[in-house]
């Protein structure tokens, strides 16, 4: 078959190859830039610890080497500190976790790096990859769709025809692939403006991520934000007024001073300035994210980021989402409905996203009026705005999907776990075929389901002492007899589950259904479902608008082109892209 074209070689779009590749679909990255990014120290990104752990998995070794996972949080307002969270450095973490000091469960460390440092790593995990040809200087112009395929042109030194099975837009919020297919991206503009810098310095707390509301220095602002990196590097946000105020260096080098002073007992330490910047951030959705076989992915379908919501970490589970879909679709394992779910489950998780924060943003920056003197009403606020930074909550837990089209039907046989159905599995350790022990994240991404058996005490014996006992030989039959490609592992435990539940997961670590012990019909019909083929078919979507692109041998139609984000910065009109 030909390969899947990605249109966009930023971190979205490597990624997407690279987890394409990792499930032996072939794909055509077309790169409109020379290929070379400018190092910005400000343009920074916060993955989730899910993430972090996908982006590792895909070969990308400057997570390891040039990112920073935090060792704690700390939420002040004035001049008290509200609440203090350390994280797990562990490749464990929960999302159920609590501020208890005395609670054993601990929030997995988010990574912080560079996005110029996370992009080169994709491209060096690119370069060793046979699977993936990247195309520098080729921008595109036109794609056209038939019953088999997607044909797209680039302009360059050598106009040139693609041909692809599929072709994702990768191409961030200007994206030509979303103008091309017609696409409107509706959304509010300038949500949240950010002064930012890089600064080389020592502050109190070094690993630990700060935010402080409303402190108590003049001309600083409401809210500032600083986030540790490597190498004693500190990026540092303040919020800034929705209109009006003008940054300039003088009045930067201001907020920077006063700031370290107010941190470090009224005498600003030394300190080294790296990069500056102002970042806009917007809210927008595109209407449609798949187009027949064009679909979108990052900021071309979706812009967030305002109070701690993380863009470029939603961008990277679009591509958990969508590439096991799209390599069963590839090899032909699976229905088009499969490809159909990928708009269902995360265009309504990201709408859910936006909502809450939309719904957030007047009480926590409408500031004044009768709540301020309300009991209790500040800090909860607080507690909301903690929870977008760290992870959990409306505004930032890892999304789940519950009335995905491809639930699993219910059955008799299921049972209650600590993970919800449609949530992500814990990261809990498990014994592979191989007889070795990993994390279970080691095993996602490879275009197939696993199915976790939980048996006390495996842990203690080797496996060859128990595969030919017990439940295993049925469960094995069963995973061997399912409609998609299967791998069995076991656990000693997994949170919330009885002794011998069966566990089946899909390949971006969503839990399809939970069973009491081996039922091989009914996990039979929970894969299926988890494919595409579920008894009753949903009523096919009304589509909203007609893609241009939609048909062979059309010339296809650039709309009345959307708006681009505005952009500002110091000194050199350049937005620093932070999510």
């Amino acid at each position: 078959m030909d390969p899947v074209i990605i249109v966009g070689a930023g971190p979205v779009g490597l990624a997407l190859s690279l987890a394409l590749a990792a499930q032996g679909v072939p794909s055509v990255v077309l790169d409109e830039t020379s290929g070379k990014e400018d190092p910005r120290p400000a343009r920074t990104v916060v993955l989730r610890a899910d993430m972090a752990a996908l982006v590792e998995r895909l070969g990308c070794a400057t997570v390891r080497d040039e990112g920073l996972r935090w060792v704690g949080w700390r939420g002040m307002r004035r001049r008290q500190q509200l609440r203090q969270v350390a994280f797990d450095l562990g490749l464990g973490g929960t999302e159920e976790w609590s501020e208890d000091p005395d609670s054993p469960a601990a929030p997995a460390a988010p990574l912080h790096i560079p996005q110029h440092a996370l992009a080169r790593g994709l491209r060096d995990a690119l370069a060793r990859e046979p699977l993936v040809r990247l195309v520098t200087d080729a921008r595109l112009d036109t794609v056209e769709q038939d019953r088999t395929g997607v044909t797209a042109h680039t302009r360059g030194p050598d106009g040139t025809w693609w041909r692809g099975s599929h072709l994702v837009g990768c191409d961030g919020a200007r994206s030509t692939v979303r103008k091309l297919l017609g696409v409107r991206f509706p959304g509010r503009t300038a949500v949240e403006r950010h002064a930012v810098a890089a600064l080389r310095t020592e502050l109190p707390w070094p690993g630990e991520s700060l935010l402080h509301r409303q402190p108590p220095w003049r001309g600083v602002g409401e809210e500032v934000t600083a986030r540790p990196l490597p190498d004693g590097v500190w990026r540092i946000d303040w919020l800034l007024p929705p209109r009006g105020e003008l940054v300039t260096p003088d009045a930067l080098v201001t907020r920077i001073r006063e700031t370290l002073a107010g941190w470090c007992e009224g005498t600003t330490p030394p300190y080294e300035l790296l990069d500056t910047g102002v970042h806009t951030l917007h809210h927008r959705l595109a209407r449609r994210w798949r187009v027949d076989r064009v679909l979108l992915a990052g900021d071309a379908a979706h812009l967030l980021g305002a109070v701690g919501t993380q863009g470029l970490d939603e961008g990277l589970r679009d591509v958990d989402n969508l590439a096991w879909k799209l390599a069963l679709t590839w090899h032909r394992a699976a229905p088009d409905a499969l490809l159909d779910s990928y708009q269902s489950e995360r265009r309504t998780a990201i709408a859910a996203r936006l909502r809450a924060a939309d719904q957030a943003l007047p009480a926590l920056r409408g500031g004044g009026g009768l709540r301020t003197y309300l009991p209790g009403v500040m800090r909860g606020h607080d507690a909301l705005l903690t929870d977008g930074h760290l992870g959990r909550g409306p505004l930032g837990a890892s999304p789940a999907y519950p009335h995905s089209p491809l639930a699993a039907p219910f059955s008799e046989g299921m049972v209650p776990v600590g993970t919800p159905l449609g949530a992500p599995v814990e990261d809990v350790r498990v014994t592979a075929p191989d007889d070795t022990t990993v994390r279970l994240r080691d095993r996602l991404g490879q275009a197939r389901f696993l199915v976790l058996l939980v048996a006390p005490g495996s842990g203690v014996w080797e496996r060859r002492h128990w595969r030919t006992a017990g439940l295993m030989p049925r469960l094995e039959e069963a995973a061997e007899a399912l409609p998609v490609a299967s791998e069995v592992l076991v656990t000693d435990a997994y949170p919330g589950a009885p002794a011998h539940a069966v566990l089946l997961v899909r390949p971006d670590g969503h839990l399809v259904a939970a069973f009491a012990g081996v039922r091989p019909e009914e996990l039979h019909a929970a894969a299926e479902a988890a494919r595409g083929s579920a008894p009753e078919e949903a009523p096919e979507e009304e589509p909203e608008e007609a893609g241009p692109a939609g048909a062979a041998g059309r010339e296809p139609v650039v709309p009345v082109e959307v708006p681009a984000p505005a952009e500002a910065s110091l000194g050199h009109d350049r937005t620093v892209d932070v999510h």
